[in-house]
């Protein structure tokens, strides 16, 4: 019996984007697995709709915390584990199991101006301990394929890119459920949707500061998603700007409740500087939603002809696509329709068969 070890401590709302992948994987691996294969999934809590030749083991040690460092080792040997697959960086660094690094972006090495000193140090150390405790290394993309291979050469033969998709819910949703979420968080009836975290690199502050210049006056920003308060720029940015009244921050949702905010919304606006995917952009388009998004290599990978693109550190071409959709309901229609076939390009289930592939070739 080979058995893989897949770590999913990261499916949490701190990880909002990696819980995404765990769950996602974990939920399609099982059913590929073949008699002598099983699947293991360590998780802080439970992940719902799992099936297959599949064990969950509830681990409390933290991807943060010193004691994973025996604790998960421990366990490793106890499972006589035949792989293990670290889904974060964050991770125990001394054991012998075949190891598998899951890499989604390497912010503080193109972008260390968005991040302190003190962050850059620290995640020069684990990174480079992650590789080094790594056999292969996985990517969610093409371009953060490049991008790793680019400051770490030496991992070129060793590294493959397996892209992600939406959540099987993503799709376009009735009226009555789209008003039961407009209701439930007072949505307005017309409004543009951004939905990810406040991060730096989200470029927030630069899209609150063109919302003045978007000449539809009825229309409304919405800014969903996790919140970091490190980082209130943007709120900071509307207030002082006077348009408070036409921006609502609504947080962190429930995870039912977005495709109704989506489907809901007329066009998604998504101004990142850098991102190692760019899920909430497939998942707009699954829903039905049209796109308009930076011009930045992941976002033209994964949407394909399918959206609107726009240089994001410029004021005006932002508005500019905003104000095109806006005024013109035939193009929204247009993007709609290419947007949702742009989404049924990506399977969770080939992303797990090429997945279980890299598991099978440290074990061959």
């Amino acid at each position: 019996m080979n058995t893989y070890v897949l770590d999913a401590r990261t499916g949490s709302a701190h990880f909002p984007g990696i819980g995404r992948y765990v769950t996602n994987l974990s939920r399609s691996l099982g059913p590929l697995l073949d008699p002598h294969e099983k699947l293991v999934v360590l998780s802080s809590g439970g992940i719902a709709g799992l099936s297959g030749n599949l064990e969950l083991r509830v681990e409390e040690s933290s991807p943060f915390g010193l004691e994973q460092q025996w604790r998960i080792p421990r366990l490793l040997r106890d499972l006589d584990a035949a792989v293990y697959h670290s889904t974060y960086f964050m991770m125990p660094y001394f054991h012998r199991v075949p190891t598998i690094l899951t890499v989604y972006d390497l912010i503080p090495l193109q972008h260390p101006e968005w991040v302190s000193a003190r962050a850059r140090v620290f995640f020069r150390l684990a990174f480079g301990m992650a590789l080094r405790a790594s056999h292969r290394v996985v990517t969610d993309s093409e371009s953060a394929l490049r991008e790793l291979v680019n400051h770490f050469p030496s991992w070129t033969d060793r590294s493959s890119a397996i892209v992600l998709a939406a959540d099987p819910w993503f799709r376009p949703q009735s009226a009555h459920a789209i008003e039961e979420v407009r209701s439930k968080h007072s949505l307005p009836d017309r409004y543009v949707l951004y939905f990810g975290s406040n991060k730096p690199h989200k470029n927030l502050v630069r899209l609150v500061e063109v919302w003045p210049f978007v000449t539809t006056n009825d229309a409304v920003l919405v800014i969903a998603g996790a919140w970091d308060g490190r980082y209130p720029e943007a709120k900071v940015r509307a207030s002082a700007l006077g348009i408070d009244g036409r921006v609502r921050f609504l947080g962190p949702l429930r995870e039912e409740d977005l495709p109704g905010l989506y489907c809901g919304a007329e066009v998604f606006v998504f101004p990142s500087l850098h991102e190692g995917f760019g899920l909430p952009v497939l998942e707009a388009m699954a829903c039905g939603l049209p796109v308009i998004c930076s011009e930045i290599s992941t976002l033209r990978e994964v949407a394909g002809d399918a959206a609107v693109f726009f240089d994001p550190t410029k004021h005006q071409a932002i508005a500019d696509s905003l104000n095109q959709f806006l005024r013109n309901p035939d193009l929204g229609k247009r993007f709609r329709d290419l947007g949702l076939r742009n989404a049924r390009r990506f399977s969770w289930e080939r992303a797990a068969k090429q997945t279980l592939e890299v598991y099978r070739s440290l074990v061959r």
